[in-house]
């Protein structure tokens, strides 16, 4: 099986998943260009929201393994993301970093 990226992935994937890559498939092979825009908008208008919504219950997963006592490392690897990731979505940040704390960038003069 294949990852949105088209990469294979390690843990068995399930079925559901592979529909759902095979719609999308489906709707970037499509001829009618006037119907292919029409459902892309479709899709990205949906998505927006579906994305804030998987994201949250990713995170509940994360805060709930972590409340375990489930390492970092255990929960990347099974995640299929970096440990920092990981500490990023436990932290409730996503994106490119503009709701992170920003860094001191003050020096004391000694």
């Amino acid at each position: 099986m294949r990852t949105a990226d088209g990469e294979s992935e390690g843990p068995v994937e399930r079925e559901e998943v592979q529909r759902v890559f095979d719609g999308l498939d489906a709707v970037e092979s499509m001829e009618d260009s006037l119907e292919k825009a029409q459902i892309i908008s479709r899709l990205l208008r949906d998505q927006t929201e579906r994305t804030k919504r998987l994201k949250a219950h990713r995170r509940r997963i994360v805060l709930h393994l972590r409340s375990q006592k489930v390492t970092y490392r255990e929960i990347a690897e099974n995640l299929g993301v970096s440990i920092g990731t990981v500490q990023d979505i436990e932290r409730g940040y996503s994106g490119s970093g503009k709701n992170r704390p920003k860094k001191s960038t003050e020096t004391s003069a000694d």
